[in-house]
């Protein structure tokens, strides 16, 4: 199984890829928001990883 910090990491290069390509080829502007839409699921998902985990914290 992959680690989930590196599939975060996956997941964003290929936003980032897809918005370069879609931002630099002529007629492939939906690359472009596919790529903002991935990005943006992406730090939604991470985000709620990481508030889920801060909650587990035992209260001292």
């Amino acid at each position: 199984m992959v680690p989930v910090m590196a599939f975060f990491l996956l997941v964003v290069l290929v936003a980032v890829i897809l918005g370069i390509i879609g931002a630099t080829a002529d007629g492939l502007a939906y690359l472009l928001a596919i790529g903002v839409v991935i990005f943006a699921a992406d730090l939604l998902f991470f985000g709620a990883r990481l508030s889920r985990r801060a909650r587990r914290r035992p209260l001292r």
